[in-house]
């Protein structure tokens, strides 16, 4: 497993489009430093600010979306490339290779949130919208951290289907209506999806100003929800992977 996750980072290095969707992790931290600045608001709340530039499309759609197209480029290349049929011939486990991508994966998705805690500090703080405190930038950290590894979780299904398709059409498709349902589900049953039951858990205590549940919060269903789709996905994927 080691050795193969060294050569999953090695190939990311030659892969400067996967270090270039990072930058969208500064999307939402400098379309919240806009709106202040519109606003011409001082003294502001420091978790108001993080709701908008972590806490809100960052956590329901562009990460999300980021990591469906990542875990895509993972496994379409080396199909492309008749590299999975060599990797067979090793021979190497069939959820050795699956893990290893995901461990990627989880790492890739908690780079990103890093860099977008980072980014939420500097576009609050160096303009002067945000007084800075050690509390709610650990505060910040501490659920950007959160939102990093649930996510890799919640998207482990579309690493299945990028793993059982050949192409890579379906796989980015199936991302953009898998987010966009995520995000609706929220206000409709929000323990059908992980993304959502994900959610769940990173605004538990319901001290995010604004954000108002449709259902009692239930952490256990959350957490089962999240269980389920990724047993079936982790099955999907080993079926589709001995057929290859």
């Amino acid at each position: 497993m080691l050795k193969l996750l060294e050569t999953e980072f090695l190939k990311l290095r030659r892969r400067k489009l996967v270090w270039l969707m990072l930058l969208t992790a500064l999307i939402m931290p400098f379309m919240a430093f806009l709106l202040f600045k519109y606003r011409g608001d001082t003294g502001v709340d420091p978790i108001q600010f993080y709701k908008w530039s972590a806490f809100g499309y960052t956590l329901f759609i562009i990460l999300p979306v980021i990591l469906g197209v990542f875990c895509t480029m993972l496994i379409h290349e080396e199909k492309q490339n008749g590299l999975l049929k060599q990797l067979w011939i090793v021979p190497i486990g069939k959820l050795e290779y699956f893990f290893s991508k995901f461990f990627v994966v989880l790492l890739y998705s908690v780079g990103f949130m890093l860099i977008t805690a980072v980014a939420s500090v500097l576009f609050s703080v160096l303009p002067g919208y945000v007084a800075f405190e050690w509390e709610s930038t650990l505060y910040l950290l501490e659920r950007c951290l959160e939102i990093g590894v649930l996510t890799a979780f919640a998207m482990l299904p579309i690493l299945a289907i990028a793993a059982s398709r050949k192409g890579y059409i379906l796989p980015v498709c199936v991302t953009l209506v898998y987010a966009f349902c995520g995000f609706i589900f929220m206000s409709i049953y929000m323990y059908l999806l992980p993304l959502t039951s994900m959610a769940v858990i990173v605004m538990r205590n319901k001290d995010i100003p604004g954000i108002v549940f449709s259902q009692p919060i239930n952490i256990t269903l959350a957490f089962l929800c999240i269980l389920v789709w990724d047993i079936a996905a982790v099955s999907l994927a080993r079926i589709a992977l001995k057929e290859k």
